[in-house]
Parts: structure tokens; sequence; C-alpha cells
């Protein structure tokens, strides 16, 4: 659980890291389009005097400077009015038509060579939305308005935020899935390469010991000391079978669902605690599922021996199986401590225990043989602390 937790909270330290440096950006690119945005006004401001000191200036005047200003305005879109929005002149509209009618636009400006009144009004109108405050300026007594739109630098600059973090956000989903499922694979190897080496330890004193225990019956040895030393003996060949399968590709067969579970719950009752009664609600409907025998006992002896210990030894274990058309439900209730809604996604991750002595392997274990191997899955379907959990596994029918 120490280890589980310390992964939980670097990802929460870079979560949150990444989130500061995405609102550090957009703050950042913010603050940058209202200045830009100041400037741009400054600029049509100074536009707009520069074209009433042209009109007041007198024949023998400097114009080179009024007209240097006009003309270095070349990017951003204006319309000039007066009173009675009437539209007197315009600059660089063409730059901010809209994409779906760019081209047809440009097709239609080169056959008329003019720009229709319909979409005059319609750029006034859209300027007016975006800057509602014109700039007033009075030419020889008469008022007249100036609205303008943002640069087309500007607009990309406003949005250009959201779509650089777009694609790092969408670099980051890439490189997260490659790096999960590299992740996994490489858990997979170790499961199998540790499960396979379990079985091969395990399989040489094995064999010596039933060896041993062959020779033993021909001795005078006491005959019930003899039948506990084989029923070890057989525990220890399940064991090493488990093992085996798990680190392999297990074979699967077609099981009676009432046959595999109840003759393993009848035998798995006589080694769980005296205090611990299990109660098996199974239909009378024939129902079949694919499974490995020797894998599927060892995921439900996990649940049990899970129940068992969250019930302190004594309580009731109940098996409830139901099925629709397609899947088989099996229900594996206890009337335990419960689990914390807060740990109930934690369980079933390696390492994850809340017992001192724990591996936190057995629950993992049994996700893997449900889902890996049977094609199923695995959930708690309710919990509540101090009245205990209920587990369901999905298995497809045959």
């Amino acid at each position: 659980m120490t280890v589980y937790n310390k992964e939980q909270k670097w990802k929460k330290w870079l979560l949150l890291f990444a989130i500061l440096i995405a609102a550090f950006s957009i703050i950042f690119t913010n603050n940058l389009v209202k200045e830009l945005k100041k400037e741009e006004r400054k600029k049509i401001e100074l536009w707009a005097q520069a074209t009433k000191n042209l009109v007041n200036i007198s024949s023998d005047g400097d114009f080179s400077l009024a007209i240097n200003v006009i003309t270095e305005n070349k990017k951003i879109p204006l319309i000039l009015v007066d009173e009675c929005d009437s539209i007197l002149e315009y600059r660089n509209l063409i730059t901010y038509s809209k994409l779906d009618s760019l081209l047809t636009f440009r097709v239609k400006l080169f056959k008329e060579k003019k720009i229709t009144n319909n979409f005059l009004k319609q750029e006034l109108k859209l300027m007016k939305e975006e800057n509602s405050t014109p700039i007033e300026v009075n030419f020889i007594g008469d008022k007249q308005f100036i609205y303008y739109k943002d640069s087309n630098i500007l607009s990309m600059l406003r949005y250009y935020p959201f779509y650089q973090l777009g694609f790092i956000l969408i670099f980051f989903i890439i490189a997260y899935i490659i790096f999960s499922s590299a992740k996994k694979s490489e858990q997979n190897k170790v499961w199998a390469g540790m499960a396979k080496e379990t079985a091969h330890q395990l399989a040489t004193p094995l064999s010596s010991l039933i060896a041993w225990s062959e020779l033993l019956k021909d001795s005078e040895i006491n005959t019930e000391t003899l039948n506990e030393i084989n029923k070890d003996l057989r525990r220890l060949e399940t064991i090493t079978d488990r093992f085996s399968k798990i680190g392999s590709v297990p074979a699967l067969k077609n099981y009676q669902i009432n046959e595999l579970l109840g003759n393993f719950l009848e035998y798995l009752e006589k080694r769980l605690p005296q205090k611990i009664e299990i109660i098996k609600k199974f239909p009378e409907d024939s129902i079949f599922v694919s499974a490995n025998k020797t894998l599927f006992e060892w995921a439900i002896e996990n649940l049990c021996k899970n129940a068992t210990d969250a019930m302190k030894g004594n309580g009731k274990i109940e098996f409830d199986v139901t099925s629709n058309d397609y899947e088989v439900n099996i229900f594996i209730k206890d009337y335990g401590q419960g689990i914390a809604k807060n740990k109930i996604n934690q369980i079933f991750l390696p390492g994850y225990t809340s017992k001192k002595s724990g591996w936190g392997l057995g629950l993992s274990l049994t996700k893997r043989i449900v889902e890996e191997y049977h094609n199923g899955k695995i959930f708690v379907s309710s919990s509540e602390e101090n009245y205990g959990t209920t587990f369901c596994i999905k298995l497809k029918k045959v």
C-alpha cells in the first residue's frame, strides 16, 4: 500500500504541475493579447488622427507623414462610418473574410472588382460586436466613427495556447498509452517468469518427497500420519500446478458451473475455519462456462480467504449464481469489515494490502486469472464498511 500511495502522490504532483503550466501559458498569452489589443487601438487612433490631419493640411503643407501613417496600416481591418452608419471607407477586409467562403469571396472580388454592400454591412456588424466602443473622429465639424476588428495575428495568438495545449495533451495521451502498454507487457513477463521459476523450484523437492512417501508405505509408520503427509503433498502438487499454469497459456475446458463451483466449495469449506459457513444459491438450469479448473479454483480460494480474514474467521460467505443469455454472474458476499469507498479502485492493484503482513498479490492474481485467462470480469459489486463486501465475477456462457 505504501508503494501504491507513493505512486499516486507522484501522479497527483505531476498533474498539478501540468495544470500550473497550462494556467501560466493561458494567463501569459491572455495578458499579451490584451497588450497587443491596446497597441492596435492606439494604431487605429493614430490612423484616424492622420486621416483628419490629411484633410486639414493646407495645400503647401507636408503630406508625407500623414500619408505614411495611413498607408502603414495593412493588417488591422477597419470601417469608417458617419453618424447614420453609412460606410465611407474601409481597409484590410479581404484577409478577414470567413474561412468557409474565402475562396468564393476572392473569385467574386476579382470578377466585380469591389466588395459588396452586404459584405460590408456584415463586417460592420461583427466589428460592433467585437469592439462596441468605436473611435470618434471629427472631420470639419462632421462626426465620424471608426470600427475595427483584431488583426489576423492577434486572433491567432488568442487561440494559440489552446492549440498548443491540445497538441501537447494528445502527445502525452499517446505517450501514456505506449508506456502503459510497455509496462503491462513487462509486468506480464515478470508474472510469467516468477510463476514458472516457482513451479520449477517446487517440482524437484516435491518429486523426491512423493518418492519417499511411497517408500514409507512399506514401513511400519502410522497410517494416519502417512495419510496426512500425502494430503500435504497433494496440496503442494496443486500449488505447483497453479504456478505452472499461470506462467503459460492455460487450456480452457467447458464445465457445468454448478458442478465446478459446488465441488470445489465442498472441498474448500472443510479447510476453512469451523465457524465459516458457505451458502450456495445455484440455478437449477445447466449452465456451462469455459474455464481452467485449476486457476478458477485458485481465484475462488483467494476470494474466500479474503472474506474469511475480513470476518475474522467467523461468519457466512454467500455464493449466488445468476445468468442471462450471454454471461454468468457469480456473486461472492461476506459480512466482514467492508472496504472504504476511496479504496475500492485500489484493491486489485499489485502490492495493495490492508494487512500488516500481507503481500498484496491475492486480489491482483485473482483479477489476472479472471480477466486475462478467462476473458471475464471481476469487480466490487457493493461494499459498506462494517457491513460486508460483494464481489462479482462475470464469465461468458458457452
